[in-house]
């Protein structure tokens, strides 16, 4: 059964209003990923100043990346920098999301993304 987290996380990916949402779509836009067909795996604060994230892309790709902003700024997010960005689409099998990962790939491949 796919993590509540990865369909909320990817039901914000997709309408979220709020800044670091919308900082996340200009970030995943840029890096060239189809928001309709990308999935969040994780989105997790790492830190005062950063959120980890996990995505796989509409082909398949596995991607982690960090997102470093002022958090304690009402409007830190919009100004938000994306770094970090790695395709783990080969390794990320053994890591700590393996599972969660696993899950999202099915529930991407029926079609509920």
């Amino acid at each position: 059964m796919v993590s509540s987290i990865v369909v909320q996380y990817t039901e914000l990916l997709r309408t979220s209003s709020y800044d670091l949402w919308v900082r996340l779509r200009e970030f995943l836009r840029a890096q060239g990923l189809d928001l309709d067909g990308t999935v969040v795996v994780d989105l997790l604060q790492g830190g005062p100043d950063h959120e980890d994230g996990q995505v796989i892309s509409y082909e398949g790709r596995v991607y982690r990346f960090t997102i470093f902003y002022d958090q304690a700024a009402e409007r830190g997010a919009r100004s938000a920098t994306l770094e970090h960005w790695t395709d783990i689409t080969d390794s990320w099998q053994n890591r700590v999301l393996a599972i969660r990962t696993a899950d999202a790939f099915t529930w991407k491949s029926q079609g509920t993304d």
